[in-house]
């Protein structure tokens, strides 16, 4: 009896110790990723060396995980003083949805607006990839950005590592910034 009763709060512990398994599918393990970043902030770098992100570069780039659901995740992406972009990332019926809100400090929609697109493929827990789509193309062939016409971005979040966004096209144009994971800022 008393090897029982010993045991009963041991199994206890060690229940209460488990880590949940990551979800099975590969887009609800990136969305459960992304989750657990919920109302952190992050500073990030970037990280390749395309001259036209040279702005980007000489700015502080900060990033703040909020607006979470299983669902729909909202992170806005300061690049130094700007606060005008946020990602919108969604779990639709047939994968995920990247999109890009552009505001000014009022709220109101300025430039580009709501631009994205949806995975191709199931992706991995880690990193998944946003073709360009139709409603994007049409938006930039009307604002004189076709060189846009033909985005790909993607996103990487490796637990207690790194988050990275990427914006990449065929023509060699390159964007990735990364952010330490491992450092939550306050905003």
């Amino acid at each position: 009896m008393l090897k029982l009763a010993v045991t009963a709060p041991v199994l206890a512990l060690l229940a209460a110790c488990a880590t949940a398994p990551e979800p099975a599918h590969p887009q609800d393990a990136f969305m459960a990723r992304l989750n657990a970043l919920c109302g952190q902030t992050f500073e990030g770098r970037v990280t390749s060396d395309d001259p036209a992100d040279a702005d980007f570069r000489a700015s502080r780039l900060v990033m703040q995980v909020r607006d979470c659901s299983p669902g729909e995740v909202g992170i806005p992406f300061a690049v130094g003083e700007d606060r005008s972009r946020r990602w919108i990332v969604t779990r639709t019926a047939d994968g995920l949805r990247l999109k890009h809100d552009h505001r000014d400090e009022q709220g109101v929609i300025h430039g580009y607006h709501m631009y994205g697109g949806d995975t191709a493929g199931t992706g991995t827990a880690w990193r998944q990839e946003f073709p360009v789509d139709r409603e994007s193309i049409d938006q930039f062939i009307a604002g004189g950005a076709q060189v846009s016409t033909t985005n790909v971005w993607a996103m990487e979040v490796h637990p207690e590592r790194m988050f990275a966004y990427e914006l990449r096209r065929p023509n060699g144009r390159f964007l990735r910034v990364e952010f330490d994971l491992t450092r939550p800022v306050a905003e």
